[in-house]
């Protein structure tokens, strides 16, 4: 066992990263930061028939997106070569047959036909489900001749059928199991491709792997793990296992109680270092009532000791209160591609590269109203085109029968005006309200109803000033022509 912290994540690449695999490798690296020490990522893929190469493409892609950057891996390599499991499978094989030369395993030759019987059997008596060791105490020598004629096998281990397994776990402390209710799992499958409770045991020894952080849902494999351990001789990780995570009305995350994968959640809008504050703060505490922390205070206040046992809910709405923070606390080049991104996906790419002035215009004057980027993007349209249709409520509203005769008496003046800084606008405005003798608002919600299409949005004289002179009298006119028809 290294005296370097060494941890791991290890998904297999059947799906997208949801949250909880995101929870998971968020927990590992900020340990492995807080301990200087590494953070590896392991591609499990031994289950081919459900390999997805999609999944393994934007697993990787969605993991360099929230920042958690491995110290060996894929595209990084290390000393513990390869790393994907699939390229592993002499080392499961010759490990096998250590434990078969050992005594620890055996092999078993029953057909898929006894099993389903077996199966069956057992449902009909309702008795505990497993297979029944037939195959456990055939001599070495007829093992050894069967396996060499060629008959199809599995690797089974031998666990005690007596006794108990006790491990200590980080969160919960010590846990145990009886070994009459543990069966002699599938080491090695038929196709010679390892079952994941081998390949695990054997590449977290083999790549010197300290801490084992993953969800509670692998409590019930650990005490075969530690069997694994024991049979091989070597001295187990240290296990973590992290509270699971709850949908918001109840019962565990699902897709579908609303959980989406990291990419989607992307897609959505929220900014990465938002999620990765938020997936920090479910299942750990700071010890304090600090909600939005930055990269630096996490990894100086995370310890396995503040990992709570308690499910965690998952709050949609927190986090885009929280998402909303950061936009707030971001600079406009912060997030600037991927705001561009979104508009290139709605159609504006032209747009961007007649006006690349007006996307910093739109960042600045939008963030610290929305929520998300998609919000911040959907909801500022008209700094990229002329409004097509007005928000009909406020129509109905401001637009009012004299309100033609008024906005023609207000661009007249704008026509004129040279300085078109938002205090200049502003103090025009206040005139033209005095010399028309109406109230303010009687022109500010008209404008900008014609310059946008809305009722809302940021302060009128900066959009103004930010939207130009030529668009804003060209957006009156058309207004005007088409509201007073």
């Amino acid at each position: 066992m290294s005296d370097t912290v060494r941890v791991r994540f290890a998904p297999s690449p059947t799906g997208f990263l949801h949250v909880g695999g995101a929870r998971s490798a968020l927990f590992n690296w900020l340990f492995a930061k807080r301990m200087g020490g590494k953070f590896l990522l392991r591609i499990e893929d031994t289950d081919q028939t459900r390999y997805n190469e999609a999944a393994l493409h934007d697993l990787i892609r969605d993991l360099k997106w929230l920042g958690l950057t491995w110290d060996e891996g894929p595209e990084v390599g290390g000393p513990h070569e390869p790393y994907y499991q699939s390229q592993r499978l002499p080392m499961y094989k010759k490990a096998s047959e250590e434990l078969l030369a050992k005594g620890a395993a055996y092999r078993c030759f029953c057909t898929s036909e006894r099993l389903d019987a077996l199966r069956k059997r057992q449902e009909e008596n309702k008795l505990p489900p497993g297979y029944d060791r037939h195959c456990r105490d055939l001599t070495t020598e007829e093992s050894d001749a069967r396996a060499a004629a060629g008959e199809a096998h599995v690797v089974r281990l031998k666990s005690p059928m007596s006794g108990k397994t006790v491990f200590t776990d980080m969160v919960r402390g010590e846990i145990e199991y009886q070994n009459h209710v543990l069966d002699d799992l599938v080491l090695l499958k038929t196709d010679g491709f390892p079952t994941y409770h081998l390949a695990n045991v054997v590449d977290d020894h083999d790549m010197r792997i300290t801490h084992v952080l993953r969800g509670d849902e692998w409590i019930p494999s650990t005490p075969r793990h530690v069997l694994l351990y024991q049979a091989f001789g070597w001295t187990p990780p240290a296990f973590c296992h992290l509270p699971v995570i709850l949908a918001p009305g109840g019962g565990k995350l699902s897709k579908r109680k609303g959980a989406v994968s990291v990419g989607e959640y992307r897609e959505k809008g929220y900014l990465p270092h938002a999620l990765f504050n938020f997936l920090a703060l479910l299942g750990w505490s700071p010890g304090d009532e600090r909600e939005k922390m930055s990269l630096e205070d996490l990894i100086e206040s995370f310890s396995l000791e503040r990992v709570m046992p308690k499910a965690a809910a998952f709050d949609e709405t927190k986090l885009e209160w929280l998402n909303g923070q950061y936009l707030i606390g971001s600079a406009p080049e912060e997030i600037e591609s991927e705001v561009r991104r979104f508009l290139v996906d709605r159609g504006f790419g032209e747009e961007l590269s007649e006006n690349p002035a007006t996307l910093e215009k739109h960042i600045r004057l939008l963030k610290d109203r929305s929520r998300r980027l998609d919000e911040l993007v959907d909801t500022g349209l008209y700094f990229w085109r002329d409004p097509e249709t007005y928000e009909e409520k406020a129509v109905a509203k401001h637009w009012k029968p004299e309100t033609a005769a008024r906005m023609r008496s207000l661009v007249l003046r704008l026509t004129e005006q040279a300085d078109w800084s938002h205090t200049a606008l502003e103090a025009l405005y206040r005139d033209e309200t005095e010399k028309q003798g109406v109230k303010f608002a009687e022109l500010i919600h008209p404008t900008r109803l014609a310059v946008s299409g809305l009722s809302f949005g940021p302060g009128l004289f900066e959009l103004l000033e930010a939207l130009g002179s030529d668009c804003v009298l060209r957006r009156l006119a058309i207004a005007l022509e088409k509201l007073s028809a």
